[in-house]
């Protein structure tokens, strides 16, 4: 912005918002992928465990089935009931081998016929199922054991391991799936292991049997979050990377707008941010007060008073300067009318105007309710044209200027001798002060040129009759130089600097005792 110097926290917020902004929907939208892909991996897990658990129980029923049938044989001779256990295990697809317990001892088997071994209960979960790593005729290869009893008499059937991890793999490979029968577990890995099954790290989830003592445990590795967000989700990702993008091309470009000198004027306006300073202006002889020149100051909330230089430019360039200088007005109404009684009569209020101004005849009413609100003959009006634009002549522009003279406004022809259009005002309009710009008038006692250029608008206005102000008077010999040739008003640091508006009402009340003083003084001398 061109008005002032941003705070650097200010810049930096500004530079980092449209990432924030932009980054905000990829971070809600990834998380809700996220959230979304691991409720999925939940259910996905809890429904692998139940599948897999149910399976493992419609295996468990073949040799529950087949035990349950051969359990009245328990007691009989081996010899006789040998055909018996093979025929159970001819019949059933689950059922690898089936066995005769008496009395504790396992005394039939259906591969070898007449059999010894001693049967440990301590080895079943809850009297029934032991997951063991292997037997005598296979070891190491994992089998699950089915035992049913009544009494002294027992069968046992077995459960091929392959079974169990075909199972296992029911569902892919991808998730992680265990079978944990009391103390035993295994997985796809067919090796049987002591102890707890291990919990997965994602969407860890578990079945337990309620027919036969079990549980699946299922789930995923670490990573497989991301791995089915990229799988699963490409096109949602590339969409939120879209609107991301939007999102901080459209608060940039919000951002761009709200801290673009035409909003932040705007902004200023309609916060009545815009306040008159004042500039005393001296009569020529005595030097005292005869008026001020109103100059427009921007209280900025963060920045505080902001030079006009910053901010009338671009101002003017954007048609603001209208309705800032309403505003203005307005202000050193409230300000100025309330001390009118200390003002002498004719007291001269300059406020400066542009072409802008001049496009329609809403000054004129600007300009009749600034009077209205002074005592008649107090204040006179001047109007103070600026070079920055031209004015161009049309019925509309000399009707403003007729109903200002009728409203007893007066035309100052601002900085006169600096712009190209100085000299076609003289002839176009009606204007009764030119101002003398304060570089001609620093180059008194120096530049023989400006001096000259000096010498000329002095003697241009006394030939048109018109009134004559001199700007940016600083020295003694400036304003020495200005009174021998007869100029009829003086401004500047050597007088008075701009002042607030409660400084000017302090030294206007100054001004006032001061007059009553010097009119004592005179009476009694006299």
């Amino acid at each position: 912005m061109p008005f002032s110097v941003k705070h650097r926290p200010l810049r930096l917020w500004r530079t980092l918002l449209p990432w924030l902004v932009g980054a905000l929907p990829m971070v809600c939208g990834l998380l809700i992928m996220h959230w979304q892909a691991g409720r999925e991996l939940q259910n996905r897990s809890e429904a692998s465990a139940q599948r897999v658990g149910g399976q493992i129980e419609r295996i468990l029923d073949s040799a529950s089935r087949a035990a349950s049938e051969l359990l009245p044989l328990a007691g009989h001779p081996c010899v006789e009931e040998k055909l018996a256990l093979r025929d159970q295990v001819t019949r059933r697809a689950f059922v690898r081998s089936t066995n005769l317990e008496y009395r504790g001892e396992l005394y039939c088997n259906s591969l070898f016929g007449p059999y010894s071994e001693p049967v440990n209960v301590d080895n079943y979960v809850q009297g029934k199922l032991w997951l063991m790593d292997g037997n005598s005729v296979t070891p190491g290869h994992p089998l699950l054991v089915y035992r049913v009893s009544e009494g002294e008499r027992g069968a046992i059937t077995t459960v091929d391991g392959d079974h169990l991890i075909g199972a296992l793999y029911l569902l892919g490979t991808d998730n992680q799936l265990i079978l944990q029968v009391g103390q035993n577990w295994i997985d796809r890995s067919g090796q049987v292991h002591k102890g707890l099954a291990p919990t997965s790290e994602v969407a860890a989830s578990e079945y337990v049997s309620t027919r036969y003592p079990f549980s699946i445990h299922s789930g995923y590795t670490q990573g497989k979050v991301g791995e089915q967000m990229r799988s699963e989700y490409p096109a949602l990702f590339g969409l939120l990377v879209m609107l991301g993008a939007m999102a901080a091309v459209t608060c940039y470009w919000q951002l761009r707008r709200a801290s673009s000198p035409r909003v932040e004027l705007q902004r200023a306006i309609e916060a009545n941010e815009f306040i008159p300073y004042f500039q005393p202006v001296v009569r020529h002889g005595d030097y005292r007060w005869a008026g001020v020149e109103v100059l427009m100051r921007w209280q900025h909330p963060r920045e505080g008073l902001v030079r006009p230089d910053l901010f009338i430019p671009y101002a003017e360039h954007s048609g603001q300067i209208v309705p800032m200088t309403r505003q203005l007005m307005a202000r050193t109404v409230e300000v100025l009318a309330p001390h009118a009684a200390r003002m002498a009569d004719g007291f001269h209020i300059g406020i400066n105007i542009t072409a802008d101004h001049c496009q329609d005849l809403a000054l004129l009413d600007d300009c009749h309710a600034f009077l209205a609100a002074f005592p008649k003959g107090r204040v006179r009006l001047t109007l103070e044209l600026t070079e920055r634009k031209l004015i161009s002549p049309s019925e509309v522009t000399h009707a403003l200027f007729a109903g200002l003279h009728d409203l007893g406004v007066m035309i100052a022809v601002d900085d006169f001798g600096t712009g190209q259009s100085s000299l076609a005002y003289l002839r176009q309009f009606q204007v009764d002060y030119l101002k003398i710009d304060q570089s001609f008038v620093s180059m008194i006692g120096g530049d023989a040129l400006s001096l000259h250029i000096l010498d000329s608008i002095i003697e241009l206005s006394s030939k048109l009759g018109l009134g004559i102000v001199a700007e940016g008077v600083e020295t003694e010999a400036q304003r020495d130089y200005l009174a021998r040739h007869n100029v009829d008003f003086q401004q500047g640091y050597l007088f008075a600097r701009p002042m607030s508006a409660e400084a000017f009402i302090q030294a206007l009340e100054a001004q006032g005792l001061a007059s009553t003083t010097d009119n004592q003084v005179l009476t009694q001398g006299g």
